[in-house]
């Protein structure tokens, strides 16, 4: 294993051959379906570093974040029922398959432990709360949706990994198996039992050091015995959110970013107000907004993504699921709506 692990591996030999026939990679990167930069021009890196500074005071939250404790082992397998763990980590239970999407808990996004660490009271689950693991589905290689040491913990109870074209040299390299792995680019699918997993595009970046767009950054579609659900993994808005929907649409939910936004970077993160319309775009008949309630990336404050996109789905009439870390949320059930960021901190509404 390398110096330093947490890093991983840049794709080389017949993965690297792979990528390179990608219609998506051009020299010697991965590009967006759009013209895309990951900050605006004359936005340096210190210029980041100075503002993040400088956060507002409620850019962490006042106390810990309260949430639900659910045995993940005795999930109902007569539905669809997802269990979230703050930011995009999440738990699929899909009939009998189990799959476990961006799993982060170690309790920092970011290769070192100080830095981008995550609020008191989001570390309720661990990796030894979590059951057989059919598959772990990773949409791309940033720490705070790949995370080092818990897919190393979480080896003996994954069967099999999916995920964007590339990022299967990072989890070789910590030691898993080829075979385990499989790698999608846009618009390829995969199926096993009754689940169908396709790749689409999102419009965001790649890296885990200071190069940058070596591995692939998706969204997914998944498919299954009568319900269609789309994952969105991190993403500014564009035209692919009605493309998608357009290919693979209705979906049931789409479970769609809505936090660490930034006027420094406005095209791979979407503003919540963004999330509502992406989520009409796709014709979903319903969100789940994630990507927020568990580390500060950004400088808002941390219950702005959930007040913002709250009143946008009201004003446009998209049912919105919020439930708190732990808490089931059952596909076409009654959708958890309490806002419990109010009632737990007693924070005025928008």
């Amino acid at each position: 294993m390398a110096l330093f692990p947490v890093f991983g591996k840049a794709p080389a030999g017949a993965r690297l051959q792979r990528i390179r026939q990608s219609k998506h990679y051009k020299d010697n990167h991965f590009e967006n379906s759009v013209p895309t930069t990951v900050t605006l021009p004359r936005v340096s890196i210190f210029k980041m570093l100075r503002e993040m500074r400088h956060r507002p005071a409620d850019a962490q939250p006042p106390r810990p974040i309260p949430s639900v404790r659910t045995d993940l082992r005795t999930l109902p397998t007569d539905r669809v029922t997802i269990v979230w763990f703050g930011h995009s980590s999440y738990l699929l239970q899909i009939h009998q398959t189990t799959i476990l999407v961006d799993p982060v808990f170690s309790g920092h996004a970011s290769p070192v432990s100080f830095l981008a660490k995550a609020y008191p009271g989001t570390g309720a689950y661990t990796v030894a709360d979590m059951p057989e693991i059919d598959i772990l589905l990773l949409t791309h290689d940033h720490y705070d949706h790949l995370d080092y040491t818990t897919i190393r913990q979480l080896i003996p109870k994954v069967k099999h990994y999916c995920t964007s074209l590339g990022v299967g040299a990072h989890l070789e390299s910590w030691g898993i198996a080829e075979d385990k792995i499989t790698e999608l680019d846009w618009w390829e699918s995969w199926s096993t039992g009754a689940i169908t997993f396709t790749a689409t595009p999102a419009r965001h970046f790649s890296g885990r050091s200071f190069k940058r767009a070596g591995t692939l950054w998706s969204s997914f579609v998944l498919k299954t015995a009568g319900y269609s659900l789309f994952l969105g993994g991190d993403s500014g808005y564009e035209q692919h959110f009605k493309e998608i929907g357009e290919r693979f649409g209705p979906f049931d939910l789409a479970i769609l970013e809505c936090g660490q936004y930034g006027k420094n970077w406005p095209y791979i993160h979407m503003l919540p107000e963004q999330t509502v319309q992406a989520a009409l775009d796709l014709g979903a008949a319903a969100l789940m907004p994630v990507h927020w309630a568990k580390f500060t990336l950004a400088l808002h404050s941390w219950d702005e993504p959930i007040r913002r996109v709250t009143v946008a789905a009201a004003d446009k009439g998209v049912p919105i699921a919020t439930p708190m870390i732990g808490q089931p949320v059952v596909v076409r059930g009654a959708y958890p709506h309490a806002r419990w960021w109010e009632e737990s901190f007693n924070i005025n509404q928008l």
